[in-house]
Formats: structure tokens, C-alpha cells, sequence
């Protein structure tokens, strides 16, 4: 017996083979620095979805996400209070009893704890405490689906003392903490061919970003480089043609003064919409944590004069082993990028949570994730949200230096000149 399938539905049967086509498994190693991944941080930039997963976990991509998955994937995560004080509420739903893995991530991806327990079917509350301040990454995952959320502690308290509780009113014995390499998860991802994913990988101090367009099963190697700065603080770094930069802006913060103070020859460093002399006050405020500091020319320069090579040569208040980029340098990267009339679009973080709307052209497909800083001039702050400046080590003239600046509304990579006076982000590009 031949039966024959309509030609509408053989038209649907195919179609549907089509978006299941895709079922690619990636999986991670690390070099340079460290041989080991921690935690990898995955969005995929062409649909606007994110989420963090082990480093010894494998990455599951494919066409269409499990119906079951796909409904687990889509119950909120509910975090209240947010910001939290002292504790707060993590509220989720299982469709199951399971084994329910909780973490938590600081701002540069490192996992700074993990809990695990069993959990009942139905809603799932859970007590946690004892953060300090800062911004956190909270992931909570299932044998069926991983969710993640950011929340904000204000807790003056200093040191590690967190504590998870689970107050649902049906528990079930809970498990001794588990390592997080203890198993390794296939973590499902939704993927059409083509989606850029951005990837950050992070092994203790050290962050790698890469951005890949998968075509195939395929395993991802993070080389980690050393970026800390003169104050301890570490960097992700990514790779652009023959440049290796900075993929945040600099946060090396020795003093702190308000926008009402400004010299051309005198360092000064500014934390947008700070109006003090506390650095600790300021480098508790969210500004300070997202976009870094504002630097004069002769803080940026730190005592060094200014170069037109490429390298430049000039540390300046880079990290060791790396510097302040010149003009040609920043030229490089806009060339390789097809030019200053689309380089812009290329370099902004996507979407409108920093950047704001429209946010025109912006794919950051290259990993290099600008934010909108803002800049320090005339004795105040401006544009937050709207543009970000980023000084060169190359004078125009005695009195000005070349910049590049990008915005909100266009997919432009400005170049323009500055006066030293004003306070301008900083991004370092590796020796």
C-alpha cells in the first residue's frame, strides 16, 4: 500500500525537518593562563537570549527547544525584595520532584557560590542571605531547565557569609553542597543557523570572550590572558583581528573627585554622577560597577608622553603588559571592522538595558561590548546612556587628543578631539 502525503504537508514535513536540522553539541577547554573553565556565559546576539552554564557543561543547540523544556523555560524566576538588604525570596516552579542546583555569579561570571537540594512539584521558595554589596548573577537549574536572573545586594556586611534556606511548604531532604564540576549537564539552547553567540568563558581571576556562528559539533577553547590593573581588578578580554582589548572599560579608581574639579596637567578620576572625595563610597555605586571611571588625559596618560605609533607604547594606566591604544590603533580596529560608518554597530552592546533606544545597528558581534559612559566636561557629567568616549594616546595639538566616540542613535564610530580636561573612559589593548 502507497499512501501519498499531500503536497501542503509534505511541504510542512519538511519545513519542520528544516528547523530541527540543527543539533549541535559544543564543548569547552581553556589555555594560556589557566587549563580549566569555570563558568561560560552564553548569549546569542541574533535572538536576544542568555544563560550560564558550567564550564564542564556541554551546550546543547538545536533547532527547536523540547515542549516540555520550552514550557519549564518559560516560568518565572521571581527574585523580591530586589535590590535586597539583609535576605530575599527566590520563587520558581517545577513541573516535578527534582534536584534544584543554585548559583551565583559576580560581576566578572566567577561563581562565588552553589547550593544544591531536592525540591518538591509545584512552587519552590527559597530564603538567601549573607551577600555583600554588589551586582550578582543568580542561575537556577534542573534536570529540565536552567533559568537566570541579576539582583542588586546593599548589605554593609564584608566577607562571605551566605546562607540558603528553602521555605516552600513541602521540602524534601536537602543534599550536601555538590561541586560544580561534580556532573556534567547537556543544557539545551535554542539555535538557528546563522545566530551569533557571544561566549564568555571565566576561570578564576581570568575571562575570555569569543563570539562563534556554529555550524557544526564543535569544542571552544578559552585562551585566558592576565589583564589586572594597578588596583586588583581583573578584565575579560577579547580578540579582534590582530588586536587583543579590553572587553569593559577600566576601573582602576586611586581617588575620586566630583566634575566641578578638573585640570590639563593634574590626574583626576571621576565616577559618573559621584560628587565626592570617598573612593569606597564611590566604587560601591552602580555607575562605577557597570561603566568603569572617567579619566582625564593626564590620569589615562599616567606621566607618559604621546605617541602616534602603532603600538603606541605608552602603558599609561593600563595593566602591565598592556596600553593605552593611539589613534592608528583605534583606526585599525574601525578598519577591520568595514570603517567608522558601520564599526559602531559592531562594537555596542545590543539591546536597550544600558544603550538607550534605538540603539541603532547595534549586533556586537566581535564581543567588544561598549556601554554608553558618558563623559565628564564643563564641570559636570553628560550623556549617560546616550554616548561613550574613549581617549587615544595621540595629541592633535598641545591643548586637544584624539577620541572615538559612539552613541545611541547611529551606528557610527565618531572621531573627534578632546580637550585633557575632560573626563573620558578608557579601553587597554594587550602588548
Amino acid at each position: 500500500k502507497i499512501t501519498l502525503l499531500h503536497p501542503k504537508m509534505c511541504f510542512i514535513y519538511e519545513f519542520f525537518g528544516l528547523i530541527n536540522a540543527q543539533d549541535y553539541q559544543i564543548t569547552f577547554t581553556g589555555s594560556g593562563q589557566s587549563t580549566s573553565v569555570e563558568s561560560v556565559y552564553v548569549e546569542n546576539l541574533t535572538q536576544g537570549t542568555e544563560i550560564t552554564l558550567a564550564g564542564s557543561d556541554v551546550l546543547h543547540l538545536v533547532g527547536t527547544v523540547g515542549v516540555s523544556s520550552q514550557i519549564y523555560m518559560d516560568k518565572k524566576l521571581n527574585i523580591y525584595p530586589n535590590p535586597i538588604k539583609e535576605s530575599c525570596k527566590i520563587q520558581f516552579y517545577s513541573e516535578k520532584p527534582d534536584n534544584v542546583k543554585i548559583e551565583v555569579f559576580d560581576l566578572n561570571g566567577k561563581i562565588i557560590e552553589n547550593y544544591s537540594c531536592n525540591i518538591s512539584s509545584g512552587m519552590n521558595i527559597f530564603e538567601m542571605s549573607g551577600f555583600s554589596k554588589g551586582i550578582y548573577t543568580l542561575s537556577v537549574s534542573t534536570s529540565e531547565w536552567r533559568k537566570s536572573s541579576s539582583f542588586i545586594s546593599v548589605n554593609d556586611i564584608i566577607g562571605k557569609n551566605h546562607v540558603f534556606k528553602n521555605v516552600s511548604s513541602n521540602t524534601l531532604e536537602p543534599k550536601n553542597n555538590m561541586a560544580l564540576k561534580s556532573t556534567k549537564n547537556l543544557v539545551q539552547m535554542q539555535y538557528n543557523n546563522g545566530d551569533i553567540l557571544l561566549l564568555k568563558g571565566v576561570s578564576g581571576d581570568y575571562a575570555r570572550i569569543l563570539t562563534i556562528v556554529p555550524s557544526q559539533t564543535q569544542s571552544v577553547d578559552f585562551e585566558f590572558v592576565e589583564c589586572t590593573d594597578l588596583g586588583g581588578n581583573n578584565y575579560a578580554v577579547v580578540t579582534i583581528g590582530a588586536q587583543t582589548w579590553m572587553a569593559e572599560n577600566l576601573k582602576y579608581l586611586p581617588s575620586v573627585v566630583g566634575p566641578n574639579t578638573g585640570s590639563e596637567t593634574t590626574p583626576y578620576y571621576y565616577v559618573y554622577d559621584y560628587n565626592g572625595t570617598d573612593v569606597t563610597a564611590a566604587k560601591a555605586t552602580e555607575n562605577y560597577a557597570t561603566y568603569g571611571v572617567l579619566y582625564n588625559w593626564p590620569a589615562a596618560m599616567h606621566g607618559s608622553a604621546s605617541s602616534s605609533a602603532n603600538p603606541s607604547g605608552v602603558q599609561g594606566i593600563c595593566p602591565d603588559g598592556w596600553h593605552l591604544p593611539s589613534d592608528a590603533e583605534w583606526t585599525q580596529l574601525t578598519d577591520y571592522l568595514g570603517g567608522e560608518s558601520v564599526a559602531g554597530g559592531k562594537l555596542k552592546e545590543t539591546g536597550t538595558t544600558h544603550w538607550n533606544s534605538p540603539n541603532t545597528g547595534a549586533t556586537n558581534e566581535i564581543g567588544f561590548t561598549t556601554l554608553p559612559g558618558g563623559i565628564r566636561e564643563y564641570s559636570d557629567h553628560y550623556f549617560i546612556g546616550d554616548e561613550g568616549y574613549w581617549w587615544s594616546a595621540t595629541e592633535y595639538d598641545i591643548d586637544l587628543v584624539w577620541f572615538r566616540e559612539l552613541n545611541y542613535y547611529t551606528s557610527d564610530v565618531s572621531r573627534g578631539i578632546s580637550y585633557k580636561d575632560y573626563g573620558l573612559s578608557v579601553r587597554c589593548i594587550k602588548d
